[in-house]
């Protein structure tokens, strides 16, 4: 089951003052013998919207002797604003790793040079290099040693819980098992139907998110709740994610994919039904122009160059790909696969027609006379978590021919005021007199959105005639902002799908007869992380080390009625590692007592 990601930072509290204070900042004489000491004064910054977690966190820091101040932010923006100048000494983040692997968690946050770096440590560079580059059975203990390093070992981070995905569907108008929750990969809208079929052509599937404001339509120009959903249902990926995150060719633009001994070669036979739609006249129609090699190669060399579109904000997940080729010559297929065999022989398993001939030129393409397109990806070094950010929406192929049409523009003198890129929200905005030149390659494709809903029509041309192809001609995603205003419009037909169901609103749902409850484990950790820079907490351990000692996971997890998981870091829901987080009042004393 489902739901997207990227990072989602929460914060909360009145007013900063300063460093966290200790004994060493105490000047003159206790006024009794029983306070001898000042308490260290705790500042947490949080969003509004995490109040709750943040009340439960001061209560515990307070009971074990600290002063607790809240900095409670109305929003994203003011949160970031506060984060970046340094005021707080805690912080409250949830992160979500939408590609399934585990260096997704952990390489944006716990590397010195990652995007969203918390901290920089050499030792946690290097256990998360040799992690990425082995297969599950080795990098459990890597990974292990990673967490007990900078959780414990460090306390950079304090974790505090997992959270479950859930929706809820109206099973009166939807078809309840055709509605996918997948851990990590976002809504699956092609496999969606209506109980009644014949509603397929007149009638929007009808869906909602909170963000009206969406950052690019260019998969690789953004990476966050505005546009994860949105592109990941535009844009075909050489791979996808299952729903329990196990990377399959099922419903992508391979028919198989295969990685070579050494895992650093990795090999995609691509299938030849899928055309670009465009829009004209207000619906999606068909290009005649195949998703091919050529684009694949276009879309994922600009993926991995930071330097290939303005304000490039994924190019990090990519980064391992050195290579990408389109493979010619039919003789380079018979190098071994990583489980045995060849890689030709593995390419051709279950293919209607085995392999005769291999092209370049997309337009030379038939699978049923057996001549295909075959993609080699080639990382810097063994990699097999590559296939993880593959399926990833930034991973979307684009067309070559019409992105080189738009983009014509240099990058360094790129004018946001004057510059229209490929994917810029213009082009789909109604009445903004801008041509809609959007090229979808996926199951959907944008026509046009307001500030209340986007409306999405069926690809003509995405895989006809197969499983895959998309069930409900129209798709209008909603833009609800608040959570509650979003349950009532589910509970008055106004949407078929809620994602998202907040935790003390799962009675409602399960109370009301026409809607069911989907639920699914979920790859979003909550966790604090500490100001490293300039506070009293940065270079003090045993001060941090006090306050992940004082935090009692069980209260969370009570908190919300059993409906949260405890977590060690941001690669526990993928990774079981044995490692734990326990209260310990004592220990919390005598690391207090450590402190000057």
């Amino acid at each position: 089951m489902r739901k997207l990601s990227f990072i989602f930072l929460a914060a909360i509290s009145l007013f900063i003052t300063g460093c966290v204070s200790t004994e060493s900042d105490v000047q003159g004489e206790p006024s009794n013998d029983s306070e001898q000491t000042e308490k260290p004064t705790i500042e947490i910054l949080g969003i509004s919207t995490g109040e709750d977690d943040l009340n439960i966190l001061r209560d515990q820091l307070t009971s074990n002797g600290f002063n607790v101040e809240l900095n409670i932010q109305p929003d994203y923006g003011s949160f970031t604003t506060q984060k970046e100048a340094g005021n707080y000494d805690l912080a409250l983040n949830s992160w979500t790793t939408v590609t399934g692997n585990p260096d997704y968690a952990v390489r944006s946050l716990f590397t010195s040079d990652g995007d969203n770096s918390l901290f920089a440590d050499e030792q946690a560079d290097q256990l998360i290099d040799l992690a990425s580059t082995q297969l599950p059975e080795d990098y459990q203990q890597t990974y292990t040693d990673l967490e007990q390093h900078i959780v414990f070992d460090q306390a950079y981070i304090v974790p505090l819980y997992i959270s479950y995905k859930a929706q809820g569907v109206n099973h009166e108008i939807i078809n309840e098992e055709t509605v996918r929750l997948p851990k990590s990969r976002a809504a699956v809208w092609e496999a969606v139907d209506f109980n009644d079929q014949d509603l397929r052509e007149s009638e929007p599937l009808l869906v909602h998110q909170s963000n009206n404001s969406l950052t690019s339509l260019d998969p690789i120009k953004g990476n966050d709740g505005s546009i994860n959903t949105l592109n990941t249902n535009m844009y075909v990926r050489l791979v996808n994610l299952t729903d329990d995150d196990q990377v399959v060719s099922d419903g992508s633009l391979s028919l198989n994919h295969v990685i070579a001994e050494g895992s650093q070669d990795y090999y995609f036979i691509l299938r030849d039904d899928i055309n670009f739609a465009a829009v004209e006249d207000g619906t999606a129609v068909d290009t005649g122009e195949r998703v091919g090699a050529e684009d694949v190669k276009f879309s994922l060399e600009r993926a991995k160059d930071p330097n290939s579109v303005p304000d490039h904000r994924t190019y990090s997940l990519h980064e391992s790909m050195d290579t990408i080729e389109i493979v010619e010559d039919l003789s380079e297929l018979d190098v071994e696969a990583s489980d045995g065999g060849t890689v030709r022989e593995a390419l051709e398993a279950d293919l209607a027609v085995a392999i005769s001939n291999l092209t370049s030129d997309k337009t030379e393409v038939d699978n049923a006379a057996g001549i295909y397109q075959v993609v080699k990806v080639t990382t810097h070094e063994p990699f097999p978590q590559v296939l993880n950010y593959l399926a990833h929406q930034s991973a979307g192929i684009v067309s070559k021919q019409q992105v080189e049409s738009i983009n014509t523009f240099d990058v360094e003198e790129y004018d946001v005021n004057k510059d229209i890129a490929y994917g810029d929200q213009q082009t789909v905005t109604k009445d903004s007199g801008i041509e809609n030149t959007i090229y979808a390659s996926g199951p959907y494709i944008l026509i046009e959105k307001d500030d209340y809903e986007a409306q999405f029509i069926k690809n003509p041309a995405y895989l006809p005639n197969t499983e895959y192809e998309p069930k409900i001609n129209e798709v209008i995603v909603k833009f609800i902002q608040d959570s509650e205003t979003a349950l009532s419009a589910l509970r008055n037909d106004e949407i078929h799908i809620l994602n998202g169901v907040a935790e003390n609103r799962y009675d409602t749902v399960v109370d009301d007869d026409r809607l069911t409850l989907q639920q699914n484990e979920s790859n979003a950790v909550t966790y604090l992380n500490f100001n490293m820079n300039d506070r009293e907490v940065s270079t003090n351990t045993a001060l941090r080390q006090a306050i992940l000692y004082s935090i009692n996971q069980d209260a969370f997890i009570s908190f919300y009625q059993g409906n949260k998981m405890p977590a060690v870091s941001t690669v526990s829901p993928l990774v079981k590692t044995d490692l734990k987080l326990e209260a310990n009042p004592d220990e919390v004393q005598r690391l207090l007592s450590e402190i000057e």
